[in-house]
């Protein structure tokens, strides 16, 4: 039996709050500069799903549907490069969350980098990045909690 883990949002509120209000700046930069929720959506799951962040791929995979992002989209998700349903901003988007979760592996490698460029403006590239990087956070929190993804109820 496993036992129960420190819960870090609620041992230490202030911090995780720090956090949530960070994302929620994320977001607006997002919005600022031309990241739909489509986009923003992919990216954050993706990044999730390569972490093994099944609580955040449940709660971004709900905001993509909402979002309008349909099942087949989001199956073809872990193969987004064998697959021909995304676009070229999905794909150089895509690209930069791999990058940003496995940071620790090659940085962000000049290649990546001026594809990615050659995609997005500066301002996008940098609200993408920020979205990865608060994605990431989120993610080792959840994590390092062993929050739980019970079943969904029958409908």
């Amino acid at each position: 039996m496993t036992e129960k883990r420190v819960h870090l949002s609620r041992t230490e509120p202030a911090a995780y709050a720090a956090l949530d209000a960070f994302s929620k700046t994320v977001n607006d930069i997002c919005k600022a500069n031309g990241i739909d929720d489509r986009l923003k959506e992919l990216v954050l799951i993706h990044c999730s799903q390569l972490n093994g962040c099944a609580f955040c791929v449940r709660i971004h995979v709900d905001r993509a549907v909402a979002a309008g992002v349909d099942l087949d989209t989001l199956t073809q998700l872990p193969a987004w490069r064998e697959s021909g349903v995304f676009s070229e901003r999905e794909c150089a988007a895509l690209e930069l969350a791999e990058a940003f979760t496995f940071i620790s592996e090659d940085g962000i490698p000049d290649d990546v980098y001026n594809r990615v460029g050659s995609v997005f403006t500066e301002k996008e590239y940098a609200a993408l990045s920020w979205a990865c990087v608060s994605i990431n956070s989120f993610n080792r929190i959840v994590i390092a909690g062993r929050y739980p993804v019970p079943p969904r109820a029958a409908k």
